[in-house]
């Protein structure tokens, strides 16, 4: 399968204007005329999704000296989502490559320098060496500032007054107390910035001692000692382990779930008779419907007459009210977990659906999923049911009103009102939402609809 592709590339020179933006990735440079003095591009680090800072440089495509095509693939990049052939804007030469393979670097930094003709590769090699001269030189200023530190300090200056034509500048507080001891400013020499009179210039002339705190703050080098950094907690080294760095997607699902925490939530559990469902399951498993996509289905179908729990607050003041029902479910993957999104669920057939379920997999797998084709979920779905778990609570991703973690499916003996015993099988069904704007009644209503089409699961197929 090909793999998705971006394009970017922008100008070196500080006279060159930015000729094709990017939405993701391209930064403008100063442009003071449309003439372009030099003709080496900085080839910059994409930014491939909303919530990636940084990228790794999975394999150069191109190798320096390469004769580049304006479109033509020069490198993968592996974002916190995904991996993507990246293209360039221009025709050139690779001629200097800045990041190597396996090497990361931040969004919008230089990784690569692309050169017209044979001409500038010499001086683009040069501009990439002489890029990474700052932290060859950052070293010896660290042991410079050491050395100075720890050396005795330097007797301090004596202040001198700096006097500003003009009116004489006076703090309010310095006013008062000028006008409670009766002290003539247009006398003094304030010591302040630009000539200022401060309190403290009032309090001399008026032949008050400084109080305590005062002389505290008059002596800032004893208090801004250089104190050891707080550090994370610490925890004993266990014999025999091994620590290994989070992947870019690792990071990324630990960054969301962080940010999630500030989210005020709550849990609704809601138990759902599955044996009409479990029976459609069985006559449409043989066309390529597979149980999430009738779940999502359903859900789709329950969020069409509940939208609030479509709904989303990203700035703590407002609701979103999101006009498409997009279905994002969590899907794990070697070394992470993402969310391929269901577009426009509740307007695909339960078919259709299916099959655009399968492909999203197959990209999910492959790593090579579109932005737009994880980032833009209005509710999600997480089914453990398939493995044996019976019930889950699912944290709310970040952006979103609600998630549902669906439980496996279990013989369960119910009583009716007449008192007989029967055994049906059921799910639990738990739902995290966002309490900011989903309220517990919104959510029943929601899980009573999404039952009742559970349980009748006709409308499903039409």
């Amino acid at each position: 399968m090909a793999s998705p592709s971006l394009s970017f590339s922008s100008s070196l020179s500080t006279t060159t204007p930015l000729l094709r933006p990017s939405a993701f990735f391209l930064r403008p440079r100063n442009a003071s005329s449309s003439v372009i003095r030099s003709k080496i591009r900085e080839i910059f680090m994409p930014a491939l999704s909303s919530t990636m800072t940084e990228g790794k440089i999975v394999s150069w495509i191109k190798s320096e000296g390469d004769l580049l095509s304006k479109g033509e693939s020069v490198v993968v990049v592996e974002s916190d989502k995904a991996d993507m052939d990246v293209e360039t804007f221009y025709d050139g030469i690779l001629a200097a490559i800045v990041v190597n393979e396996g090497e990361s670097a931040p969004v919008g930094s230089p990784i690569g320098l692309l050169a017209e003709t044979e001409d500038e590769i010499a001086e683009a090699k040069a501009k990439a060496a002489s890029g990474a001269s700052p932290a060859a030189t950052s070293s010896p200023k660290v042991e410079e500032s050491v050395k100075v530190e720890n050396s005795p300090p330097p007797p301090a200056p004596v202040a001198t007054p700096v006097s500003t034509p003009g009116k004489t500048v006076v703090t309010p507080y310095a006013k008062k107390l000028a006008k409670q001891h009766k002290v003539d400013i247009s006398k003094l020499v304030g010591t302040g910035p630009f000539g200022r009179i401060t309190p403290e210039d009032v309090e001399k002339a008026a032949g008050i001692k400084p109080k305590a705190n005062n002389v505290a703050v008059a002596a800032p080098a004893v208090v801004a000692a250089p104190a050891p950094a707080k550090s994370a907690a610490s925890y004993p080294e266990i014999e025999g382990s091994n620590v290994v760095p989070f992947t870019s997607m690792q990071a990324a699902v630990s960054k969301n779930m962080v940010e999630s925490l500030s989210v005020p939530t709550f849990r609704v559990g809601y138990p759902i008779a599955t044996d009409a469902l479990d029976a459609l399951y069985e006559k449409v498993k043989p066309k390529g419907v597979t149980m999430t996509a009738l779940l999502a289905k359903a859900a789709a179908m329950a969020l069409v007459m509940h939208p609030t729990v479509n709904a989303s607050c990203k700035d703590g003041k407002s609701f979103t009210h999101n006009s498409s029902i997009n279905i994002a479910v969590a899907v794990a993957i070697n070394g992470g977990l993402i969310t391929p999104v269901l577009q426009d669920a509740d307007k695909l057939d339960l078919y259709l659906l299916s099959q655009k379920w399968k492909e999203l997999v197959e990209k999910a797998r492959a790593k090579q999923l579109q932005p737009q084709e994880y980032n833009s979920g209005t509710f999600t779905l997480s089914n453990l049911g398939m493995f044996g778990v019976d019930r889950f609570d699912a944290i709310l991703p970040p952006g979103q009103g609600a998630i549902m973690a669906v439980g496996a499916s279990k013989p369960t003996v119910i009583a009716d009102k007449d008192g007989f015993f029967s055994v049906k099988n059921k799910m639990l069904v738990n739902v995290t939402a966002d309490h900011r704007i989903i309220y517990g009644a919104d959510l029943a209503a929601f899980l009573q609809t999404f039952s009742k089409i559970i349980e009748n699961p006709e409308s499903l197929t039409m």
